[in-house]
């Protein structure tokens, strides 16, 4: 935690800082939206206005005139379609001949013989109102294809600081989002796809630890929120591209082209942590970096009065304890962490529970039957305010409060969004646009939560470790979209009901509010003592009058 002598003398919040979230809040500005643009590339045109089975008859342009007669394509589709539970055309069958006698049949008749019915062998017709294509229509099969992110990445890259890290996965996003766009084959596409997913995943977090590991510690919150805000003003533009370019190509073209600019600005410009380098024991690099920030600060005096020997002062435990190489076995070995509850492992389950309704919601809003556009929009606009009111919450009621508070919430409106009636078209529209912009909350009290707890010289692993958790529950969740097929609503009660018990996990870790960031396990130990030497001491306190 000595670290944070050191920045404050080349400037925790100065002209660099501005300038490099600036430049780190457009760039997730373009990446994160990558997370739920299949709710556009990949929609089902027609889930509910209707979509059938492609019939020679109706779809085939070669067919002339005199071969249907004057028969109207409301006629047409009643000779070819046989008609679903509900009386309106079936969405997956069709006739196997041409059933002419039902043009002719005014009512239902005990003695008429079923006609043969056939699966949509030849693909299925879609109206294009709303999407002239996606991925579903051109593979003609129903395949919801989600964001596969593997943040095991992070543990793997851990040697290679955030600067590499974040420069390695901006050019490999570029590359296959934009091939995804011109991809021959459904299996092509997807590999692109989980690839594009990795580095998402490796981009947001990075982007989130060189944010925070050069500031000081009570603007956290507002880094962490600031960089939601952005999140939420890239589902904003996406929406609008969206509406603007309805073949899924050309949208998937203009969302990862422009990510081939942020190249050359991350690999010149951005400075490593030095926090990482010196914990890390590369302390020469580390002096190198905090020179630098200090000069672009304006504090070229202060940077030029930081010498090696201050640094390995002022770092001398943090230094020592590079001697021996540190894993995330060492949370669970060391007997006051232990004590203090393990940490890790309770933000694997809370990162696991909260993603499988946070991904259920964010990748089917299609399912709640409404405007996929008007509720994306909606729903981004106003995760920004609520960003902002977070940073209240955050930093006076604590990070373990807001957490739950904001779980409850979040599940409540699921649930509410479920039994409220479809005829309430305005209330339908808040609860959604309200657990969307719930949804984005979370997401950044989690990660400030962990990055506060986390030492630096693990953080990046424990954060892979917790990220790939977090991935197998948006793997669950589309999982959990088959059970529409018991019921419409039971996936999303299941959602909203794994959301508020995800709630009770973080009053189960420490707080961190106004804490500074831990660099090493020592510094997480000694934390504990001497928080447990304050009660003890309270106590005494209390005690002793009486």
């Amino acid at each position: 935690m000595a670290f944070q002598d050191l920045l404050n003398q080349v400037g925790s919040m100065g002209r660099y800082q501005m300038l490099q979230m600036a430049f780190l809040l457009i760039c997730n500005v373009m990446v994160v939206p990558h997370t739920v643009l299949e709710n556009f590339t990949a929609a089902i045109p027609g889930l509910y206005t209707g979509h059938r089975c492609w019939v020679h008859i109706l779809d085939n342009d070669t067919v002339s005139d005199s071969d249907s007669g004057t028969l109207s394509q409301d006629d047409l589709l009643r000779i070819s379609i046989p008609l679903d539970f509900n009386l309106r055309p079936d969405k997956c069958r069709r006739f196997v001949q041409p059933q002419w006698h039902l043009l002719h049949l005014n009512g239902t008749f005990s003695n008429v013989t079923e006609p043969d019915t056939e699966p949509c062998v030849d693909g299925w017709v879609y109206e294009q109102s709303t999407f002239l294509s996606t991925t579903v229509t051109e593979v003609s099969a129903f395949n919801k294809i989600t964001p596969s992110v593997n943040s095991l990445l992070l543990c793997l890259f851990l040697r290679f600081g955030r600067k590499l890290i974040l420069t390695c996965a901006l050019l490999p996003m570029a590359i296959t989002g934009t091939c995804a766009a011109l991809a021959p084959t459904f299996f092509i596409y997807c590999l692109l796809h989980f690839l594009k997913g990795a580095c998402v995943s490796l981009i947001y977090t990075n982007c989130v630890l060189l944010m925070i590991e050069w500031t000081s510690p009570k603007f956290k919150a507002l880094v962490t929120t600031l960089t939601l805000c952005a999140s939420s003003f890239g589902r904003i533009v996406m929406t609008g591209l969206a509406f603007a370019f309805r073949n899924w190509h050309h949208l998937q073209l203009v969302m990862s082209v422009p990510i081939f600019f942020f190249l050359i600005p991350t690999s010149r410009w951005l400075s490593e942590s030095a926090r990482w380098l010196i914990v890390t024991n590369k302390p020469q690099k580390g002096l190198q970096e905090l020179r630098r920030v200090a000069c672009k600060n304006g504090l070229k005096n202060s940077g030029g009065a930081l010498t090696m020997e201050v640094v390995r002062t002022t770092m001398r435990e943090e230094l020592e304890a590079t001697q021996t190489k540190p894993s995330l076995r060492d949370l669970f070995r060391t007997p006051n962490l232990r004590k203090r509850y393990d940490v890790t492992l309770l933000f694997v389950s809370y990162r696991f529970t909260t993603s499988i309704p946070i991904f259920g919601f964010s990748i089917h809003l299609q399912h709640l039957k409404s405007n996929v556009f008007l509720m994306q929009c909606l729903s981004a606009v106003m995760s920004i305010p609520v960003c902002v009111a977070a940073v209240f919450l955050l930093n006076h009621i604590g990070r373990r409060i807001s957490q739950l508070f904001l779980c409850f919430l979040f599940g409540i409106t699921i649930l509410a969004t479920v039994f409220v009636p479809e005829e309430m078209r305005a209330l339908h529209a808040v609860l959604i646009t309200l657990a969307g912009a719930n949804y984005a909350v979370i997401t950044s009290s989690n990660m400030l939560h962990s990055n506060e707890l986390l030492p630096t010289v693990i953080r990046a692993t424990a954060l892979g470790v917790t990220g790939t958790a977090g991935n197998v529950g948006a793997a669950v969740a589309p999982v959990l979209m088959t059970l529409t097929i018991y019921s419409a609503s039971l996936p999303w009660i299941i959602y909203g009901v794994i959301s508020i018990l995800a709630g009770f996990v973080p009053l189960l870790l420490p707080e961190t509010k106004n804490k500074p960031l831990p660099d090493s396990i020592q510094d997480v130990e000694n934390e504990w003592k001497g928080s447990r030497h304050t009660n003890e001491e309270g106590a005494i306190i209390k005690v002793t009058p009486f």
